[in-house]
């Protein structure tokens, strides 16, 4: 395929954008080359500014469960503009789509909305140390929980100190609020608390994670969690930016009937516009400004088009009945086949896959933490990547990100897909 537009775009943004992306994975630099420039999107295609046509398995980092462009979404977004694009006044349409998420999600009883998956994570945060009145929050390695300065930290020098900063900008005393666990070991985080008696406000985690791969938890690993925070006055955060209302209507607390105390969305829930959400039980929620001494705002919170593209996309999924298993088996079908590819090369990988994510990982050893899913071939993942790439197919630029499954695939779609990966399995 031909990319000249695309590089002669991104050679222009360079002048003007740092780095020509507004979002560093965009850039291709864990997978090299030039990335290539979106014009338009339709169900489950995306096409570049070269004409290119590609099968997306990215969509939009997830909330297009749908397809692009889904027509619900698009009609509901178009009829909200004509009457006004923004207020800074409440509307009856934020009610609305609340009343349904708190509807569709296990034990929530208010929701706020904001703008994006971080800033939700980063104001849950916020509310659980107020609601615990402790400083101290533990995350877990390969996690991403937006680039909120309590999330920017990188491994301390041993298993129970706090973490350091990752990032210029973060401070020392931000990362000392900050302890880093091991994704799916339960001991590390009991030797963390243990470290830390009665000063952690709360465990922040994807229950699901998305960027190391898809890394589902290991059996036990979330009913340790809500036992330990049961037992030591922990709040419970899930970050279900990624996950929630994509691998069930109420995302991984119904799937694994595990309660968390306050539960982070993004992605899905704005349908495509930029929408974040934390929610949680009444004594927790009451907390928050006007009511509460927390104080958390936004001009452009429930802003009326990103409601209105929400609250159709959720309707969308409260309604169909049957969209959970069509896209679990199409997700399922997609691994027989890339495996069967692989196989057939003696391609060593790993595939994991939960619902509608998975990720497919160069590594011949189970990859369950961030530490796993580094050991991965990352030079074979590069080829991979834009072998695939050339034969129109987009994944993730990045070893460490899950795709995401549309409903809007067909089955002609993935196997489309099967036969180009095999195809470029033959020269990994």
């Amino acid at each position: 395929m031909l990319y000249q537009r695309s590089s002669a775009l991104f050679k222009e943004a360079q002048n003007v954008i740092p780095g020509g992306v507004n979002s560093p994975v965009r850039a291709f630099k864990a997978v090299g080359g030039t990335p290539i420039f979106a014009k338009s999107a339709q169900g489950a295609y995306i096409y570049d500014e070269d004409g290119n046509r590609f099968i997306d398995y990215i969509n939009s980092w997830g909330p297009m469960l749908l397809g692009h462009a889904f027509p619900p979404v698009v009609d509901a977004v178009i009829k909200k503009t004509k009457l006004g694009t923004s207020f800074g006044m409440p509307t009856a349409l934020e009610t609305e789509i609340a009343e349904l998420a708190v509807a569709m999600v296990p034990n929530i009883d208010k929701i706020r909305f904001v703008n994006s998956g971080t800033e939700a994570c980063m104001s849950a945060i916020r509310l659980a140390r107020g609601y615990t009145k402790k400083d101290k929050i533990i995350k877990f390695a390969g996690c991403y929980h937006g680039h909120s300065d309590s999330f920017l930290i990188a491994a301390g020098s041993g298993a129970v100190t706090f973490g350091t900063p990752n990032s210029p900008g973060v401070t020392q005393g931000t990362a000392k609020d900050t302890l880093l666990a091991k994704y799916n070991d339960i001991e590390n985080v009991k030797a963390l608390i243990k470290a830390n008696k009665n000063e952690i406000a709360a465990i922040i985690i994807e229950p699901v994670a998305g960027n190391m791969g898809c890394i589902p938890p290991t059996e036990g690993f979330l009913e340790g969690l809500r036992t330990i925070c049961d037992s030591n006055d922990i709040l419970l955060i899930f970050d279900e930016v990624m996950t929630g209302f994509r691998l069930a209507n109420g995302g991984v607390q119904e799937l694994k009937g595990i309660n968390a105390d306050i539960v982070c969305f993004g992605k899905v829930v704005g349908g495509g516009l930029p929408v974040g959400a934390f929610a949680a039980r009444n004594d927790i929620m009451n907390l928050l400004a006007p009511l509460g001494p927390v104080y958390q705002a936004g001009t452009l919170s429930g802003n009326p088009l990103a409601m209105s593209a929400g609250l159709a996309m959720l309707k969308a999924i409260d309604q169909d009945k049957g969209l959970m298993n069509r896209l679990e088996e199409k997700t399922k079908y997609l691994h027989n086949g890339i495996t069967e590819a692989l196989n057939k090369n003696n391609i060593p990988h790993t595939i994991n896959r939960i619902g509608s994510m998975i990720s497919v990982h160069f590594s011949d050893q189970a990859v369950v933490d961030f530490e796993s899913a580094a050991k991965g071939n990352n030079d074979t993942f590069k080829k991979f990547f834009h072998g695939l790439l050339n034969k129109g197919i987009y994944i993730a630029p990045s070893a460490f990100e899950t795709w995401f499954i549309t409903d809007a695939l067909t089955y002609q779609d993935l196997n489309e897909t099967i036969a180009a990966v095999e195809e470029v399995a033959k020269s990994l």
